[in-house]
C-alpha cells in the first residue's frame, strides 16, 4: 500500500487544487492540514507519510517550524512565493520548490526529482530554516502611484490591506486609500507574520492597528480598527484558532 501524502496549504481551494493535481500524478491517497499546529499534531499520530507538499507561510509561522520541532526524514516539495532570493537558498539545499501557482508541469518534475533523491536529509532542512530565519527581507515600504505622483509608504504606517471588486488597497492610519498593484496573496508573504494577519479572503490587518475584537455570530469575531474610516471586517471561522494564536506572540 502506498503511504499518504501529506499537503501542508492553509487556503482550502488550493489544498484541494493540489490534490486533484497529485491524483493526476497517481497519487490518490493524500491527507490536507492548515497550518503548523496542525501539521505537527497529524505528524505524531499518522505513520510517516510517502513525502510533504508544503506552503511556506502558514497562519501561525513558517512550515519550516515543523521540522524544528519533529525530527522526520520524510521527503518535503515546498511551494513557495518567495523572491528569487529565497529560491537561491531552496537551490543551493538541494530543496525541491513549486512557485505558486503551481503548474502540472512542475509538479511532475519535482515528483521526478523526488523520485530520484528518495530523500531530503534533516540537516538540509535545518540549514534552509536558518538561512530564511535570518534574512530580514520583508518589505518595509510600498510604493503606490497617486495621480501622477509616485509616493512610498512606509509599513508603520499602514492599517491594513484589503481587496474589493478584484482591486487591491492600502489603508493608512490617516485613512488614506491607495491602489496597489499586487494581489493579497503575493502581500502576504512580503510582509512580516508577526505583524500581519490575513483574517479572510478581504483584508490583512496589522497588530497595533487593532482597536477593539468582539464576539460575533457562528464563533466568528469582528474586528475593529484604529482608523476613522468605519470597515467591516470579520475573521473568517477557520482562522479564529490561529488568529488567536497570533494575538499571544
Amino acid at each position: 500500500m502506498k503511504r499518504t501524502i501529506l499537503i501542508i496549504e492553509d487556503e482550502k481551494p488550493a489544498a484541494r487544487r493540489l490534490q486533484r493535481m497529485l491524483e493526476k500524478e497517481g497519487y490518490q491517497n493524500s491527507s490536507i492540514t492548515h497550518s503548523v499546529s496542525e501539521s505537527v499534531k497529524w505528524l505524531q499520530n499518522h505513520p510517516e507519510p510517502g513525502f510533504i507538499l508544503a506552503d511556506i507561510r502558514l497562519p501561525d509561522g513558517l512550515s519550516f517550524e515543523i521540522f524544528e520541532k519533529l525530527n522526520i526524514n520524510t521527503p518535503v516539495i515546498f511551494t513557495t512565493a518567495y523572491d528569487k532570493y529565497a529560491i537561491q537558498a531552496f537551490k543551493l539545499n538541494s530543496i525541491d520548490y513549486l512557485l505558486k501557482p503551481v503548474k502540472q508541469s512542475e509538479l511532475h518534475f519535482a515528483l521526478q526529482q523526488l523520485n530520484r533523491q528518495k530523500h531530503f536529509y534533516h540537516h538540509k532542512i535545518q540549514n534552509l530554516i536558518q538561512q530564511i530565519q535570518n534574512r530580514n527581507d520583508y518589505k518595509t515600504r510600498f510604493s503606490v502611484r497617486y495621480g501622477t505622483h509616485l509616493q512610498s509608504i512606509p509599513v508603520e504606517e499602514i492599517c491594513c490591506f484589503y481587496s474589493a471588486d478584484k482591486i487591491t488597497y492600502i489603508l493608512t492610519r490617516k485613512a488614506e486609500e491607495y491602489i496597489y498593484e499586487a494581489s493579497l496573496e503575493k502581500i502576504e508573504n512580503q510582509i512580516n507574520p508577526k505583524e500581519f494577519f490575513r483574517v479572510n479572503r478581504q483584508f490583512i490587518i496589522r497588530f497595533n492597528t487593532i482597536k477593539d475584537i468582539i464576539s460575533y455570530s457562528n464563533s466568528r469575531l469582528k474586528i475593529i480598527l484604529n482608523n476613522p474610516k468605519p470597515l467591516e471586517i470579520i475573521v473568517a471561522r477557520e482562522r479564529v484558532k490561529n488568529f488567536k494564536k497570533w494575538l499571544e506572540q
